[in-house]
């Protein structure tokens, strides 16, 4: 299992109608896959541009390509300010 970290900027005043269509997403995705993500913010803003995040612990390899398309499907990106970084980490492993 990994977990997927996915950031992106979104413009200030963009935010308020964005938020509930990613979070409607996030349910669509939970509802079909049992994954449930989670959406934060850097509290700052800089350039009048937020940095979010959307978190998914505990996925499977398939789950980041899952995820795309999902993302393409909802016509998200082109109410973002740029595109969307994916980042993929994993625990370490226990010594012994």
């Amino acid at each position: 299992m990994i977990d997927l970290y996915v950031y992106y900027k979104v413009r200030e005043e963009a935010a308020d109608a964005l938020a509930p269509r990613v979070r409607a997403l996030q349910q669509d995705i939970a509802a079909r896959h049992g994954v449930h993500g989670q959406l934060k913010r850097r509290p700052d803003a800089r350039d009048g541009l937020q940095t979010w995040m959307e978190v998914y612990p505990g996925v499977g390899q398939g789950f980041a390509a899952l995820l795309a398309r999902a993302v393409e499907d909802s016509g998200l990106p082109s109410q973002l300010a740029g595109p969307r970084h994916a980042e993929i980490f994993m625990d370490l492993t226990p010594c012994a």
